[in-house]
This record gives structure tokens, C-alpha cells and sequence, in this order.
């Protein structure tokens, strides 16, 4: 089992952390799991230099860019009703490309724990791990987006 993985089901699960991170999924073009990781990483006393977070995000926009995105986009567009397409056989297999677009999400995560730096000191507030990320994720830093998130994730 995953560190990562085990910490990312619970984070995502606590109050407002989905909403959060589907906003900056969906509005400011972020890669969930590397913020999740980026969270991780913060809150455990890890200091990833700037070489393991370039690599960190090379291996995020390979996974989204390749598995993760599409099956997303195929599952959206499953979503609605679809002519001359029965709903149950619809829905089965949108659930089973959910079931795939989280097992690659998994697959992710377990990429960027590896990336990950062994602890070497006290926890580090969670917003300096997503901004580090962020800065280098793209060209826009969507701070009041990501000190929501923060903000949402247990402490």
C-alpha cells in the first residue's frame, strides 16, 4: 500500500477538499494528484528541491496527458443520456472507465511517491508545498484557489 495513496483517499474525502480540487482541475487547468502529492509531500516534512519537481511535474502531464485526461473526457461525455444507446450499458461502461481513470490516478500518485524526498525536518505549512508546484506546473499561480484547498485539507 501507498503512503501517498492512503493519505490522498482520506484528504480527498475530508469536507470541501473535492469541491477544491475539481475547481482547480476544471478552472485553472491543475493536476489533482500532483497537488495532492505537492499537499503530501508539505505536511510530511519532505523538501523536494527544484529538479524533483520539475520531475514530479514531467511525470504528471505525462500520466494526465496520455491515460488520465481522456478517460476523464470519456467518462464526462458517458455522463448524459446518449441516442440510440441503452442507459444501462451506458453507465456500466462509464463506470468501468472510472474505475480505470482512478487506477490510473493511483498509478500516478505511486510515481510521485517515489519522486518523493525521504522527511528531513518539521512539516512545512501545505500552501508553500502547492505553490512550489504550482509556479512550476504553469504559468499562473491560482493562489486563492489553492489557499482554499489548503485551507480544506486535514491538518
Amino acid at each position: 500500500m501507498s503512503r501517498l495513496w492512503d493519505w490522498s483517499v482520506t484528504a480527498y474525502g475530508a469536507p470541501g477538499v473535492a469541491e477544491a480540487c475539481l475547481t482547480l482541475q476544471d478552472h485553472h487547468e491543475q493536476n489533482v494528484p500532483l497537488l495532492l502529492w505537492s499537499a503530501w509531500v508539505a505536511a510530511t516534512g519532505r523538501r523536494p528541491d527544484e529538479e524533483t519537481l520539475e520531475a514530479a511535474c514531467d511525470t504528471a502531464r505525462a500520466w494526465d496527458g496520455v491515460v488520465v485526461a481522456p478517460l476523464r473526457t470519456v467518462r464526462r461525455t458517458l455522463k448524459a443520456p446518449v441516442s440510440d444507446i441503452d442507459d444501462g450499458p451506458r453507465q456500466m461502461v462509464r463506470e468501468r472507465i472510472k474505475g480505470l481513470e482512478l487506477e490510473a490516478e493511483r498509478h500516478l500518485l505511486e510515481a510521485l511517491e517515489a519522486l518523493a524526498p525521504m522527511p528531513s525536518g518539521a512539516p512545512r505549512p501545505v500552501i508553500d508545498g502547492l505553490t512550489a508546484t504550482t509556479r512550476l506546473w504553469s504559468r499562473v499561480t491560482p493562489r486563492p484557489a489553492l489557499i482554499r484547498l489548503a485551507e480544506a485539507l486535514p491538518a
